[in-house]
């Protein structure tokens, strides 16, 4: 059972620099408290710890951002930088003291953070740095790519950056909500984060509420929450909705009937996996087919270049899709396009873009039928 208690004061609620706690144990009470990582992949925070095979080089908070539906990090950076800046000093002072330390934001958020740097008397200790504005430039290495000077976008790593990826030595990368919620595991312990949210999936998450013209709010919601109760904490009345797309551009569409089912750090049979943390809602009477398609064009167009499945594989699928919407597309055609780039790419963009699509499939079999037979069942695209 989840409960919809949260934990005062709230991530969003603002904080002033405080004198940080010790933190020695931080890593044990990380493991205890089950936290998991809160940029998409949904990691245990206390196991990729636990691989680095030595201290880091390098540690950075990522709040990149360039998930286009996503405003959880810009939020938060905004509300309490403090509290980002206090988890990643504290991991720092736990795992490498000596290691480089760096917040990559996007470019909304970097008079922000650099004001809330300039007044802490440890803020010289961290580095900002301004991401390239890119859906991809999120992505771990591609943070690490830019670290080093290159360009922000994904590499296909033979070493995993826990142990190596900067001038040989490793790299730990960590959402900047995950930080935030290290620094308050920190100060409060393992228990009072397991206090919110389920056994499953304990603590609480933030959570983008958007439509497919923008992010519309941030919520902090408990872990283990059903997308009809997000929905309710944000004032929407899923009856209203035809769908709700999970997790962002890489997510999955949910239909009413599975809005019973809890958010989590991963998909599973029974979960919704939270992903990116953003919530898309469809209104009744919106296409999603022309939202869908309109998304894996955009996912096309920020291929980094490096290898078949983005350069060829992801237009091909945005053009099955298009075909699809106009009415005389194959989803056969379309499943064998997505099983073409499956596992192949450089990094994981090829996958998320193909998972969005085979959703779209299955979870709109008669919208496809309705185009097909030259109908549409949304009056607004």
């Amino acid at each position: 059972m989840s409960t919809l208690a949260l934990p005062a004061p709230g991530l969003l609620d603002p904080a002033r620099p405080e004198p940080l706690p010790r933190a020695d144990d931080l890593p044990a009470q990380i493991t205890r408290s089950g936290l998991t990582g809160r940029g998409g992949a949904g990691f245990p925070v206390g196991a990729k710890i636990a691989a680095l095979r030595r201290p880091p080089a390098a540690i950075v908070a990522n709040a990149s951002e360039g998930e286009p539906l996503s405003a959880k990090d810009t939020v938060l950076l905004r509300e309490s930088p403090h509290a980002v800046i206090d988890g990643l000093l504290l991991l720092s002072d736990a795992l490498a003291p000596r290691a480089a330390l760096t917040i990559m934001v996007h470019p909304r958020s970097a008079a922000g953070v650099r004001a809330a740097l300039a007044a802490r008397p440890d803020g010289h200790r961290v580095r900002l740095q301004v991401a390239q504005e890119r859906f991809v430039a999120g992505e771990a290495t591609a943070v690490a790519a830019a670290l080093a000077g290159g360009e922000q976008i994904p590499a296909d790593h033979p070493h995993h950056l826990t142990e190596k990826g900067l001038r040989g030595g490793p790299v730990l990368v960590q959402n900047a909500e995950t930080l935030a919620h290290v620094a308050r595991i920190a100060r409060h312990g393992a228990e009072a984060f397991r206090s919110a949210g389920s056994a499953e999936d304990p603590g609480t998450r933030l959570v983008t509420i958007a439509r497919p013209e923008g992010a519309e709010s941030v919520l902090e919601v408990p872990g283990g929450a059903t997308l009809r109760e997000v929905l309710h904490l944000a004032g929407t009345e899923p009856g209203m909705l035809d769908a709700v797309l999970v997790g962002g551009y890489h997510g999955r569409w949910a239909r009413p009937e599975q809005l019973d089912l809890p958010l989590g750090p991963r998909p599973a049979p029974g979960v919704h996996g939270a992903g990116a943390g953003v919530l898309m809602l469809l209104d009744r009477g919106r296409c999603p087919l022309a939202v869908t398609t309109a998304i894996l064009d955009h996912l096309a167009a920020q291929s980094a270049g490096q290898c078949g499945p983005c350069v060829l594989g992801l237009p091909r699928i945005a053009a099955s899709m298009h075909d699809l919407e106009a009415g005389h597309g194959d989803p056969a055609r379309l499943r064998r396009r997505l099983e073409a780039v499956a596992g192949r790419g450089a990094c994981r963009h090829p996958d998320g873009t193909a998972q969005l699509a085979a959703s779209t499939l299955t979870a709109f079999g008669p919208e496809l039928t309705a185009h097909a037979a030259g109908r549409c069942t949304g009056w607004r695209r």
